[in-house]
């Protein structure tokens, strides 16, 4: 006999990682805890595995449930999208995306797939650009909708958040750091908000700065501090082994940043909330913007 998984199960062992435990995933899915962990055991008896450790203080996950656990996201991915393609009204309209260029890859790709696909008869239009020109369209209404990077303190209470970084001081570690003349500085541009930032309270460290190099790609950033051709700011996931921190060395330390979901105050796209939505149910429990 072929052996089938639960889709009740499955979406158990997801909540089980979301939420933080059995005991939070119960309240979760607003059963009880012995439902949960019912349903967890039963799938191990059908596959022969043991999917949870149970062990104090050792991972919630055994190494077979981490793997089941890749599956078990993209079945009910699956299954949610064919339930929404053949129980909803179709959505039509127009939705006016903006991006910054780093977050137009990995998982939000993906994301973005998907609802072309439910939603063939939404007209998308995508314009990336940096962060402070895209909180501006956003004002304006001349977008719907933003993913985009914002200092985390600057957070509003309708962001969907989806990614908290670090943001540093980065240099090669053949750059010289003279401390009688400014520090070549490598900037994205000028409606890079991270210029804006290193060239007002970045200097209030002490330390002058002089752009050497305006380049909208962060791949070109990125080559240019591995170069050593000047100091830049960067978020920890794009920092790469060819670089060092150097914030003690400059004096005021950058804040943190946080990628963001935003929609327009005005913005009246259901295709708009509807993305925002979906973006929102993929973001927990898990870094969207990783690579898929």
């Amino acid at each position: 006999m072929t052996l089938r998984m639960d889709i009740d199960a499955l979406q158990a062992l997801c909540a089980i990682e979301d939420q933080g435990g059995i005991t939070r995933a119960a309240d979760h899915l607003a059963l009880s805890q012995s439902a949960v962990s019912h349903k967890i055991k039963r799938l191990e008896d059908k596959l022969g595995r043991t999917l949870l450790t149970r062990r104090p203080g050792a991972p919630t996950f055994s190494e077979d449930g981490r793997a089941l656990l890749t599956y078990a996201r993209r079945i009910l991915a699956l299954h949610d999208e064919a339930v929404l393609h053949l129980t909803n009204s179709p959505l039509t309209g127009h939705l006016r995306l903006g991006m910054t260029e780093d977050t137009t890859s990995g998982g939000l790709s993906r994301i973005l797939a998907r609802f072309a696909r439910l939603h063939p008869d939404v007209s998308v239009r995508t314009h990336v650009s940096q962060s402070l020109s895209l909180m501006a369209d956003l004002e304006q209404g001349e977008i719907d909708l933003a993913i985009m990077q914002i200092f985390a303190h600057e957070t509003r209470p309708g962001d969907i958040a989806l990614f908290h970084d670090h943001l540093h001081w980065v240099a090669s570690p053949d750059l010289p750091l003279p401390d009688d003349r400014p520090l070549p500085f490598l900037a994205f541009d000028d409606n890079c908000f991270y210029k804006h930032w290193a060239m007002t309270l970045g200097q209030a460290g002490g330390r002058d700065f002089r752009t050497v190099l305006q380049c909208a790609s962060n791949a070109g950033i990125v080559s240019a501090v591995e170069a050593g051709l000047g100091i830049a700011l960067l978020n920890a996931r794009h920092i790469t082994p060819r670089m060092t921190i150097i914030d003690p060395q400059i004096g005021a330390p950058p804040p943190d940043i946080a990628y963001v979901v935003r929609i327009a105050r005005k913005s009246r796209s259901a295709p708009a909330r509807a993305l925002a939505e979906e973006i929102q149910i993929e973001a927990r429990g898990q870094n969207v913007l990783q690579a898929v």
